[in-house]
């Protein structure tokens, strides 16, 4: 309780030290407080109430007078005279970017239209090849399923005509059987 009797006093102490500092600011410093404006060439500047998180300003900017807009336009470069001859070679050096310009743009859709046909036989070319490999490839397979199909078949024919011999045997050794058998 006694701690809250003492802070009010305190603070009331540390405003005379401030008003007594800002007394002796303003001797050292001749301009009057109340002159709180600046002035600038086209604006003013007002603050307003201090804050707590900084200071506040006002910016009041002034209305050109007709004196000032005189002053600020720049003069112009003189301006030269200019020739038929000057302006004719303008516009050759004009055409002359033109059709450089225009070659630049013809030969670059040259070298695109190369390369797409470069582009068009080489796909034409593999595909061709590829083509022909696999041509190649049905044919020897064709012969080589012919050549298997002949031997097979040599092979029936083969065991045919052993089961022939074999047969016209047999019968051969009947009949000598019968014959000797009476």
């Amino acid at each position: 309780m006694l701690w809250c009797l003492y802070v009010p006093a305190a603070y009331k102490e540390k405003m005379k030290e401030l008003s007594v500092l800002s007394l002796i600011c303003s001797c050292f410093y001749p301009e009057t407080r109340n002159k709180l404006v600046h002035e600038f060439e086209d604006m003013e500047v007002k603050p307003i109430n201090k804050r707590a998180s900084g200071q506040a300003f006002e910016v009041i900017l002034k209305p050109l007078s007709p004196v000032s807009e005189v002053t600020q336009n720049l003069p112009l470069p003189p301006k030269r005279d200019i020739s038929l001859e000057d302006i004719e070679r303008k516009l050759e050096a004009a055409e002359d970017r033109r059709r450089c310009q225009e070659a630049q743009v013809l030969r670059a859709l040259a070298e695109k239209r190369d390369h797409e046909r470069d582009v068009l036989l080489k796909a034409m070319e593999e595909n061709s090849n590829f083509s022909k490999m696999a041509e190649e490839k049905l044919q020897m397979r064709m012969e080589q399923i012919k050549e298997n199909r002949d031997a097979h078949l040599a092979a029936k024919l083969e065991r045919l005509q052993e089961k022939e011999r074999h047969a016209a045997l047999v019968r051969k050794n009947k009949e000598l059987r019968e014959e000797l058998t009476p």
